[in-house]
């Protein structure tokens, strides 16, 4: 009787067989497909690598090394020259005055949003606050250019028409919702009990704040600030339209400068013919440009990894 075929058994043997079937299938093909869109990116990153790799030493064949790292940038001149000091300091300087914008306006907004802002007040400004991350820079680009600089003129009457220093303000004003934002969610992060045990021993709000939830977060906010300066030395357009094309290596944030991505944006405009010294010169610096941006995520990756909390 035990061994007797139900009707009920065979309707539960043939649901088992057919959830096992789809099963398996599932199980060895949702795999491979996980595999396949997440080798994507690396595909891709490898590929932009070898690119870059492959035609800066189509470069370094025609221009030495140490040419390469001199302060004469002059690749359009009779006796043509490819320092890159006078482009690194440009993306130095620009990078520099958009983090001292952000940083301190970004990261107070993040303490006024995780410790003094009420739910609704929150709900309101962040959004706000984020819209800025989602204008094009094209737009942030024209207006450096047309309203941040004629006012710097004003107030700087030596300030030339393009210059470092508007498109810098700019570029700070553009990440800071990239500082805000990270740097809030770090600190939104730290356990309430800290905070609750800071105010138990009859601190305010300021000095719970600030000797309590920032050092406790401290991990997540620098890691916005390097991934803030990654992206602010990438940055193309602002720079492009708001601080000239000048090749001089000076520290002057007055003058016009030209930064690594300003001189790609400038020589694939057709400057540099197909094949020249010139033309392969753009992939020297985009090479130059892809290893600053690559060591800025290992220090972001390792600031993270050193100074983080866990509760």
């Amino acid at each position: 009787m035990d061994n007797q075929i139900t009707p009920q058994n065979q309707i539960r043997n043939q649901i088992r067989n057919h959830i096992g079937r789809k099963k398996n299938n599932s199980d060895r093909l949702m795999p491979r497909f996980f595999l396949i869109m997440a080798s994507v990116s690396i595909i891709t990153t490898v590929g932009i690598v070898l690119t870059l790799i492959t035609d800066a030493f189509h470069f370094f064949k025609e221009v030495s090394i140490f040419e390469f790292f001199s302060t004469k940038l002059a690749p359009l001149g009779a006796n043509p020259s490819f320092g890159i000091l006078p482009l690194i300091n440009g993306t130095v300087l620009s990078s520099l005055i958009a983090m001292m914008v952000a940083i301190p306006i970004g990261l107070t907004s993040a303490m006024y949003l995780s410790e003094f802002s009420s739910p609704k007040t929150r709900s309101f400004i962040k959004p706000i606050l984020e819209v800025l991350a989602g204008i094009p820079t094209i737009v942030y680009g024209f207006f450096a250019y047309s309203f941040v600089t004629p006012i710097l003129m004003k107030l700087i009457p030596t300030l030339e028409a393009k210059n470092v220093l508007s498109p810098g303000i700019v570029m700070g004003i553009m990440i800071i919702p990239m500082v805000a934002s990270l740097s809030e969610d770090a600190m939104k992060s730290v356990p309430n009990a800290l905070r609750e045990g800071a105010y138990g021993l009859g601190s305010t709000k300021l000095e719970v704040t600030t000797k309590v939830v920032l050092p406790a977060a401290m991990s997540g906010i620098m890691s916005s600030f390097v991934l803030a300066i990654s992206r602010a030395i990438g940055e193309t357009m602002i720079v492009a339209i708001a601080s000239g094309s000048s090749k001089n290596f000076t520290f002057d944030i007055t003058h016009s400068m030209q930064t690594m991505t300003g001189y790609i944006v400038e020589f694939t405009s057709g400057d540099a013919g197909s094949g020249t010294t010139g033309y392969y010169s753009l992939y020297a610096v985009g090479l130059m440009l892809f290893i600053f941006t690559f060591i800025m995520n290992l220090i972001a990756q390792y600031i993270s990894k050193r100074f983080r909390e866990e509760y």
